[in-house]
């Protein structure tokens, strides 16, 4: 997962670095070597598989603009959503949001909702913030506890 992420924050960076005139080439080799902020937080939800899965794909998608393919299967029993949001400051640092819906038993899901973005010399934690930001949404939209 993470060469995937990787590649899709360097492609994000390169755009809005080519779009203010910048070079795409250059921001990718620097997007390479910058490090990541990542946060994870897993939620249990009270809920069958089927509704959490249309109601983490309504949230994400209201989010950020959904990427695929995603690398982890996806199947009866688990579903997989990456989409990229924006983050830190005014929201222009491209954030790679994953969240894996997983079936516990017929009642209830589990969510692991993963958040990257690369951090510059300023650290934003855009990645921390928006996992936190997102699964506060995902909560509300689930009733997740």
């Amino acid at each position: 997962m993470d060469q995937s992420e990787d590649r899709i924050l360097a492609e994000e960076l390169a755009a809005l670095g080519s779009s203010s005139g910048g070079s795409g080439y250059l921001v990718r080799l620097v997007a390479g070597l910058m490090r990541k902020n990542v946060h994870e937080i897993d939620l249990l939800v009270p809920l069958p598989f089927d509704e959490v899965a249309r109601r983490v794909t309504s949230v994400l998608g209201r989010a950020g603009h959904a990427v695929g393919p995603v690398p982890i299967g996806s199947g009866e029993d688990e579903e997989t959503i990456r989409v990229v949001t924006g983050g830190g400051a005014g929201g222009v640092n491209p954030v790679v949001v994953t969240a894996r819906v997983l079936k516990v038993d017929e009642a209830s899901s589990e969510v692991r909702l993963r958040a990257a973005a690369k951090e510059g010399l300023i650290r934003q934690r855009a990645g921390e913030k928006t996992a936190v930001r997102l699964a506060a949404l995902l909560s509300s939209a689930t009733g997740a506890g």
